[in-house]
């Protein structure tokens, strides 16, 4: 094979479909950053409820956390995509999400309710995981219960959780190829309409797995930045 033929093949693929490339990427970052956003607000939420004492309230923080670990999240975006219209919900469309903006709202939060449902999981055992006599000293010390768990528990737990939460963000950019099927135009999206058109299946595959691969390994390194942040703040 004439290595240079090659390269300057792959270097024409590229320059004729990287519109296509970046559109998908664009799409993946922001399904992707939103939805995460939202997870850790609905994920919070779900954890008030799960550690509370009124029964009714942690049960249906249960069902949600068993309904997302029990099914795959290529159902539930289809639920949340078939079902929102049949109980009569719109949804607001950002214009900076396009002309499939409604699809990716459905995707949004279908990506949410699954992210949201193990990011209550982690922060539940990032508290757990704080000494309880932290919590009694601060209540002994006159702090309120919600004060002790703002400014003592939670910093301390964020500390435990935050590799598990980059994890979870990571997983949360893989997922969000899942939404190629209610026709959001994301990588994976990108990546049939591309060898379809081409006729060439596995460069462009080979292309969207180093873009995947690019944006996790970021997330990864800013994790570990931030543990070495706040391991340089314990000492």
């Amino acid at each position: 094979m004439d290595v240079n033929a090659w390269l300057m093949d792959v270097g024409q693929f590229l320059s004729r479909y990287s519109a296509l490339f970046i559109g998908g990427l664009r799409n993946t970052l922001i399904l992707s950053i939103i939805a995460g956003v939202l997870s850790i607000l609905v994920g919070g939420g779900l954890c008030v409820l799960r550690m509370n004492k009124i029964a009714p309230l942690r049960w249906l923080a249960n069902i949600w956390i068993e309904f997302v670990r029990g099914t795959p999240v290529l159902v539930q975006i289809m639920m949340v995509y078939y079902g929102l219209p049949m109980i009569g919900v719109e949804l607001p469309v950002p214009s900076f999400l396009g002309s499939a903006g409604e699809r990716s709202m459905y995707g949004i939060i279908a990506l949410t309710i699954n992210s949201g449902g193990y990011i209550c999981e982690i922060i539940r055992s990032g508290i757990q995981s704080v000494d309880p006599g932290q919590m009694e000293a601060a209540r002994s010390l006159g702090f309120g219960s919600v004060s002790s768990m703002l400014r003592i528990v939670m910093p301390q737990a964020v500390k435990n959780i935050l590799p598990n939460f980059g994890n979870e963000f990571a997983n949360l950019v893989k997922a969000s190829s899942q939404v190629m099927v209610i026709g959001v135009a994301e990588l994976m999206f990108s990546y049939n309409t591309i060898s379809g058109t081409s006729g060439r299946p596995f460069l462009p595959l080979l292309v969207i797995a180093l873009l995947y691969f690019v944006v996790t390994f970021v997330i990864g390194l800013g994790v570990r930045a931030m543990e070495r942040h706040f391991k340089k703040s314990d000492r």
